[in-house]
């Protein structure tokens, strides 16, 4: 009992050996593998009412209510107790352009062409890339390279700016919003199971230990029929 009075609720008292951040997809429904018609709307529509729910608070008003512009670029370090509620940098649904869901309400999912977002788990006190901002790429995880033709990246060229880092907790950085990147899969071989995986890249980060197929990448199912 004495020993956890010493503990502080806000931070962990050893962070010399933070582990490199997960990484998650959303929509995310029943497993890793994102398969409908295009000429089905009931096959794609539970993907689409997903990422809408997803994304609510993001929304562009949403943000500049609860949190501030920062400075790109530059980590966000925010001093004061540990006790003391941090403030939150914007990051609207706005930026994630044609997969915001905001001039194409279904995602690209009625064109065959869905939308898929990456999110790194949080990670108190953590810094990635180490000053340069952590990037994103895809590709098929095994067999036809040529099945993935084309995949675009939100916002900019699909990096996790440093402004949303660090984070500080949940009791005191209460209106965060993890950053997201936004992969636009625009041209993908129909009627095949496509495996894709999706990898984060900067200093620092891991994301080839077999063990794990979370740590820094994530690998899902693309099934477009039409």
């Amino acid at each position: 009992y004495v020993m956890l009075l010493t503990l502080s609720p806000y931070t962990p008292r050893f962070r010399d050996r933070v582990s490199p951040p997960g990484v998650m997809i959303r929509p995310y429904l029943n497993g890793f593998t994102i398969a409908f018609n295009v000429s089905q709307p009931n096959t794609w529509q539970p993907y689409v009412d997903s990422m809408h729910h997803f994304l609510a608070a993001y929304d562009d008003k949403v943000q500049e209510e609860k949190n501030i512009e920062c400075v790109p670029g530059q980590y966000f370090i925010q001093g004061g107790n540990d006790s003391e509620e941090k403030k939150a940098c914007q990051f609207k649904r706005s930026l994630l352009q044609n997969c915001s869901g905001i001039e194409d309400p279904t995602f690209g999912y009625s064109k065959g062409q869905p939308c898929i977002l990456l999110k790194m788990n949080r990670i108190i006190g953590y810094r990635p890339g180490a000053g340069v901002p952590v990037s994103v790429d895809c590709k098929v995880q095994k067999g036809n390279e040529s099945h993935l033709r084309s995949v675009d990246f939100y916002p900019g060229n699909g990096t996790f700016d440093l402004m949303y880092y660090p984070y500080y907790g949940k009791f005191t950085h209460v209106n965060y919003s993890s950053p997201l990147v936004a992969m636009h899969f625009t041209d993908v071989q129909k009627n095949y199971l496509v495996p894709i995986q999706c990898r984060l890249n900067g200093k620092g980060i891991i994301n080839d230990l077999n063990s794990d197929r979370f740590l820094g990448r994530i690998i899902f199912t693309l099934n477009i029929g039409k």
